[in-house]
């Protein structure tokens, strides 16, 4: 298993601490819906004593690094681990009940996005710096890969996928290519279509490849981001004790607009936002980490009364 954990810098670190550490709890207990590397969570753990953690992660790559990084928490039965998409924390309520004891959770964080070890392994087929196989998924149990979209949606479906997730204005022109180019020969490799991208539209923004949009879109599209944050906000904030809080990172605008709107449509019955703007990283954590660059946290505090 590959160590990532000095490359990896848990993104607005200061700000999340600052917000955890205003709750005032008997026992603290924490919920990291996107355990990752466990950057935060390693933190988060200094500030409170016997802290309970409940690491959520659909990489199997990922909770295994964390039985590793939390041994010896794990024998002392402080932390507990669930492979799964945060979408489905539903079907473990008894699990996360139990295990603190009926009191709700004291703060959860959702680190959404690709972790940055998972954009590092080319074998993930994340990245279009790295060649490896056009695959994209943070679940290798799931079926659907970036590959089967590329050589098997129709044009139609292509240019839709493209312009609603990647927020390409004309996609017309890649999608022609790409469908001329997949009756000669299957797209198998990043490479095969980041090259074919860069050659179609040559960079037109410094320091932004012009495949970007098109490998969000596709990145999107295979692991059903936008629809796990839009169908998980409220299952979350439920399984918070009264005064808990739910912090949610984001990396681009549509997921940032789904957890704005979702907070603003819970706020009456389940609690408040905290954060009426929106906080981003200090300059000089920006200039530090790349992901920080485009980084945004949102946080609600659940109610005490909640209707």
């Amino acid at each position: 298993m590959k160590n990532n954990l000095d490359l990896h810098i848990p993104v607005l670190l200061p700000e999340v601490l600052n917000f955890v550490k205003s709750c005032n709890f008997e026992q603290f207990s924490y919920l990291d819906a996107t355990f990752g590397r466990g950057g935060h969570a390693l933190e988060i753990n200094k500030l409170f004593e016997n802290l309970k953690i409940i690491a959520v992660d659909q990489d199997m790559e990922a909770i295994e690094y964390g039985k590793q990084l939390f041994a010896e928490k794990e024998k002392n039965e402080e932390i507990v681990f669930i492979h799964s998409n945060f979408s489905k924390i539903n079907g473990y309520k008894s699990l996360i009940n139990n295990f603190v004891n009926n009191t709700g959770i004291s703060f959860i964080l959702a680190d959404l996005g690709v972790s940055s070890p998972q954009l590092d392994d080319a074998e993930r087929g994340f990245s279009f710096y790295k060649e490896g196989p056009l695959d994209m998924r943070m679940d290798h149990s799931q079926s659907l890969t970036a590959s089967h979209i590329v050589n098997e949606w129709s044009e139609e479906d292509l240019i839709e996928l493209f312009i609603t997730k990647g927020e390409v204005r004309r996609p017309q022109k890649v999608v022609d290519k790409i469908i001329t180019r997949r009756k000669i020969k299957k797209f198998e490799s990043t490479d095969d279509l980041s090259y074919l991208i860069e050659d179609c539209l040559g960079w037109r923004k410094k320091g932004q490849h012009p495949a970007t949009h098109f490998f969000l879109a596709l990145r999107l599209e295979v692991n059903k981001e936008l629809e796990v944050v839009e169908n998980s906000i409220e299952s979350l904030l439920d399984l918070l004790a009264p005064g808990g809080l739910l912090l949610v990172i984001t990396f681009h605008s549509l997921e940032d607009r789904i957890v704005k709107y979702k907070f603003k449509e819970l706020a009456e019955a389940k609690g408040k936002i905290l954060t009426k703007k929106v906080v981003q990283a200090s300059w000089e954590d920006k200039k530090k980490n790349k992901r920080a660059r485009s980084a945004k946290l949102r946080v609600f505090e659940r109610g005490a009364y909640v209707i």
